[in-house]
């Protein structure tokens, strides 16, 4: 009989025959939210320092044509999988449609499946109920928001492993410390270690030892659009990377100090272009356009004991290519089967002989799509552009170039049917995409009740308001339900009950002290549970949260405190889980953020 090992030993065993070094390497991934190619000092940016993110440029390799998609969820989706976003089901960014299908499988799938220790710690934006967690997708242990984005940066209530815990400090600090304590608890076993930052997306809050070295800092390079720069949010974003810059150097020093900097891949990108108009080398376009701005990336990667430090790599690639890359560095065998779009980049970066292939890479948002060839873009209007001779984008050189242009729209053509769907001219589906709206909540059915992970949170952002039911603010993702105020009132969530049985109930609220006192349903099916909204909880909004006015599409937070209204019985199968009232003594009845079901039995 043969002895066991246990995967990572096996995994350790077998790795001289990869071609690998002694040890399996370990990964560190680094994902920033809405910064821009320009926001780092590696690009050439002089108003900001960013010595340690710069730092695994000049330690490793810069990926200098890298391109992600024009907004979040979409860019994760793909360097999860390999994939383009649209495959796995990812459509938008708030109501569901952010998830990515439950058939896809995961980096982490496969570095978990090979023994390694996996974590996330940071802003997910793939999906909130089990098995669209993150534990659900390949993670042994998470800390962060599921949300796309998160109105409090400090002190801010975060899921960890399933639950809700109220941390103190600024976000990308306790994150950073909890990737930080992982590193240190798997520091004699392999490990992936993810870490998308919450920053710099808005709201605006940075640390005041932060925001006081910029805000009256001169700003020396101005946006592609100077008329529309707003120089305090430039200000303030280039504040959060440098926040965000002394957490990667404490991941780094961390390495260090633990003999783990050899043999661990770093890997540092961005989700998309940068959130605002700052400046960002000229190029055309910012978060959510499918021009170079919008779209190209930084991407640096370090492995001392592997790759040559301080070289360019100029040949296009992008997130759909950090899956087959980073398990083939490892020598970890991919978990899944489906066709990815991504290549494996190891060639590149391990200077191995041979010719490198042309290639298109797509990005689409909003029913736009562009493609990037290595010397040309086409841009969503099929206006094409020579990037090697104007990398702005000021120049279409359809009528030189009519071959390029047509080859390059035939692929568009062909992509929009073969991952998107189309079937007709793309004018139409684009614009029946663009009415219909990001922010409609998503057909498919939240999950609910697994065994192994007992816990469901039903945040307003997944669920429909009725009546004169709003939302506390316009973007979804940290908004609650307000306005409720008659009986005819009520939210609903399209949910699926896995497993039939007993689960308790309690709803995040707040509600004017003489308001209190109202009497709520909740239902599914024929199974109903009522409660008192009792006592009275009218905590006054944040004022510590906000260093510059918070946009008005973002909701000013609050505290909300548990309403516990006991146990319901639920049958398996799917249908609307509503909310409503049925006595109101006062003039409304709660604000509600989330609902969250625990199966006891």
């Amino acid at each position: 009989m043969k002895a066991f090992l246990p995967p990572y030993l096996a995994l350790l065993a077998m790795f001289p025959l990869l071609g690998g070094s002694a040890t399996p390497p370990n990964i560190v991934i680094f994902l920033a939210d809405d910064a821009g190619w320009g926001d780092y000092g590696h690009s050439g940016n002089r108003t900001v320092a960013t010595p340690n993110i710069d730092s695994i440029a000049a330690g490793g390799v810069s990926l200098e044509n890298f391109y992600v998609q024009p907004v979040c969820s979409p860019t994760r989706a793909e360097f999860l999988t390999g994939r383009y976003h649209p495959r796995g089901g990812v459509r938008g960014v708030s109501t569901g449609q952010e998830r990515l299908d439950l058939d896809e499988r995961t980096i982490a799938d496969a570095f978990k499946a090979a023994g390694y220790a996996t974590g996330a710690f940071g802003k997910w934006h793939n999906g909130t109920q089990y098995p669209y967690h993150p534990m659900g997708r390949g993670f042994d242990e998470y800390l962060g928001h599921t949300a796309g984005h998160w109105g409090e940066y400090f002190d801010p209530p975060l899921d960890e492993n399933g639950r809700m815990i109220r941390t103190q400090g600024y976000i990308v600090d306790v994150c950073t410390d909890r990737a930080l304590d992982f590193i240190e608890r798997n520091r004699t076993r392999p490990f992936l270690c993810y870490v998308p930052f919450t920053t710099p997306h808005a709201p605006w809050g940075v640390p005041d030892e932060y925001w006081q070295r910029f805000k009256d800092k001169p700003v020396a390079q101005p946006a592609t659009l100077p008329d529309q720069e707003a120089i305090d949010q430039t200000r303030c974003a280039l504040a959060m990377i440098e926040n965000q810059d002394w957490n990667v150097g404490r991941v780094l020093q961390k390495l260090e100090a633990l003999n783990l900097a050899e043999n661990t891949i770093v890997f540092y990108f961005t989700d998309n272009g940068p959130n605002t108009w700052r400046w960002n080398g000229g190029m055309k376009g910012r978060k959510g356009s499918t021009d170079e701005g919008g779209v190209r990336s930084v991407g640096y990667l370090r492995w001392p004991a592997k790759i040559a430090a301080g070289r360019r790599i100029p040949q296009i690639s992008g997130a759909i290519d950090l899956l087959p890359t980073l398990t083939s560095l490892a020598g970890v065998p991919r978990v899944g089967d489906k066709p990815l779009d991504g290549r494996d980049l190891s060639p590149l970066l391990l200077q191995q002989p041979g010719q490198w292939p042309e290639r298109m890479i797509f990005n689409t948002w909003n029913g736009n799509v562009g493609v990037r060839s290595q010397t040309h873009r086409l841009d969503s209007a099929g206006k094409l552009y020579d990037m090697i001779a104007d990398p702005a984008q000021t120049t279409p050189v359809n009528d030189r170039e009519p071959a390029t242009a047509a080859r390059l729209a035939d692929a568009v053509k062909a992509w929009r049917a073969e991952v998107l769907g189309e079937s007709q001219r793309p004018g139409a589906k684009a614009g029946a995409r663009k009415k219909a709206g990001q922010n409609a909540v998503d057909p498919r059915p939240l999950p609910v009740g697994y065994r192994e992970f007992p816990i469901t949170m039903l945040p307003a952002r997944d669920g429909e308001p009725r009546g004169g039911v709003e939302r506390s603010s316009s973007a979804p993702n940290s908004s609650y339900f307000v306005n409720w105020t008659s009986l005819a009132d009520s939210m609903t969530w399209k949910i699926e009950v896995r497993t039939p049985g007993r689960y308790e109930v309690t709803v995040d609220y707040t509600c004017p002290v003489p308001d209190a006192g109202s009497l709520v349903e909740l239902s599914f099916g024929s199974s109903r549970l009522t409660g008192r909204v009792a006592p009275g909880w009218d905590p006054p909004l944040y004022t510590n949260q906000d260093t510059l006015p918070r946009p008005a599409a973002e909701s000013r937070m609050k505290d909300f405190r548990p309403l516990a209204l006991g146990v319901i019985e639920l049958p398996a199968g799917r249908g609307p889980l509503t909310l409503r009232a049925l006595e109101i003594p006062g003039r409304s009845v709660m604000d509600v953020r989330r609902v969250t079901l625990t199966l006891v039995e």
